[in-house]
C-alpha cells in the first residue's frame, strides 16, 4: 500500500492492536543463587514474511532520510515518513517503492508542529504496530558566527533538531513501551560530529542542537531501557547530501573530503546502514550509543 497524506487532509483511523508482552517464568532459586542472565528480548518476526512492523521516518523524501526509507522497505518495514517541502521527491521516492510492493506513505508534517507530529503517529497506527523511528529531519540554519546569529534561525534550528525529536520520541514511547502495552522497539536521533567538533566558524548553533539530542538519545535511552526501547544516535560526518546545498553550500563535501582521514566524504546510504543495523536484532544489547560515521575525521 502506498499513499500520500497532505497536511490537512484526513482519514479514518483503527488504532493498533496492542501485542500482550509474554509472561516471565518462574525459576526456582538455587542454594546459592548466581545472578540471572539479562533476559534476551525476543526478535521481531521474520522479514520475509513483511512484519518488522511500522517504522517512521521524519525528514524521509531527500538525503540520509530517503536513504533509510529505502533500505528499511527492502528488509520488510512497512514505512512512514514525513515531507515538509519537497513534495515532488516524495511522490517520486513513493512510486518507485511501489514497483516492488512496498508498504510506503508519505505525509507531509512540520516537525515543529505538536498537532502534525500527533497527527503523523496517527497515520502510522492504521498501518500496523510501531517498531521503529528514525528522526532524520534537521537544519543547520545555514553559516554564520555565534555575534552575528540572528535569534529567529537560533530559534529554528532548535525548533526542528531538538523539540522536533523530543516530540516525536514521546510519541513513539507511548505505542512502543511494553508498560503500555507495546511491542518494543528502536530509536535512532540524527546526530553530527559537529557536536563533537564544535562547527567553529561554520555553524556552532548547529553543532550545539546535535550536542542537545546526544544528551537526550543517552537520557531517553537510559529511562527506556527496562520498557523494551533502545535508543541510540548516528553522528554523521562530512555526508554528500542537499544539506550543504540548502546552507549555500553545495560543493562543501568534494571540497573538504580530502580533510577526511578516508580521503573522501561519505554517502548517505552508509549512513542509512549503520542505522537500520541499529534497528535490528543484531544490536539488542545496544543502547544509549552515539555512533560516529565521519572517515576517520
Amino acid at each position: 500500500m502506498s499513499a500520500s497524506y497532505p497536511a490537512g487532509s484526513t482519514s479514518a483511523v483503527e488504532p493498533s492492536t496492542p501485542v500482550d508482552t509474554p509472561a516471565t517464568p518462574v525459576v526456582e532459586p538455587a542454594p546459592a543463587p548466581a545472578p540471572a542472565p539479562a533476559p534476551v528480548p525476543a526478535p521481531l518476526p521474520d522479514a520475509a514474511a513483511g512484519e518488522r512492523g511500522v517504522l517512521v521516518v521524519t525528514g524521509g523524501s531527500r538525503g540520509i532520510g530517503a536513504a533509510v526509507v529505502r533500505l528499511a522497505a527492502a528488509r520488510g518495514y512497512r514505512v512512514v515518513f514525513t515531507w515538509q517541502q519537497a513534495r515532488d521527491e516524495a511522490e517520486h521516492l513513493v512510486a518507485d517503492l511501489r514497483d516492488g510492493g512496498t508498504e510506503v506513505v508519505a505525509v507531509q508534517a512540520d516537525v515543529t508542529q505538536e498537532v502534525d507530529i500527533a497527527r503523523l503517529f496517527t497515520i502510522a497506527d492504521e498501518f500496523g504496530p510501531l517498531t521503529g523511528l528514525v528522526t532524520s529531519a534537521g537544519i543547520t540554519g545555514g553559516y554564520a558566527r555565534v555575534e552575528s546569529l540572528p535569534l529567529a534561525t537560533l530559534r529554528q534550528v532548535f525548533d526542528t533538531n531538538v523539540y522536533g525529536t523530543i516530540f516525536c520520541a514521546q510519541q513513539a514511547v507511548r505505542r512502543m513501551s511494553t508498560g503500555a502495552g507495546g511491542r518494543g522497539g528502536g530509536i535512532v536521533t540524527l546526530s553530527s560530529r559537529a557536536a563533537a567538533l564544535g562547527g567553529g566558524g561554520e555553524w556552532v548553533h548547529y553543532a550545539a542542537s546535535k550536542g542537545a539530542i546526544e544528551s537526550f538519545t543517552i537520557g531517553l535511552a537510559r529511562e527506556v531501557a527496562a520498557e523494551g526501547i533502545r535508543v541510540n544516535a548516528v553522528a554523521p560526518g562530512l555526508i554528500t547530501t542537499e544539506i550543504h546545498a540548502a546552507a549555500g553550500d553545495p560543493d562543501r563535501p568534494q571540497r573538504l573530503g580530502g580533510n577526511v582521514p578516508m580521503q573522501r566524504p561519505g554517502s548517505a546510504e552508509e549512513v542509512a546502514t549503520a542505522i537500520l543495523w541499529l534497528l535490528s536484532d543484531e544490536a539488542a544489547y545496544v543502547t544509549g550509543s552515539i555512533i560516529p560515521i565521519g572517515g576517520g575525521r
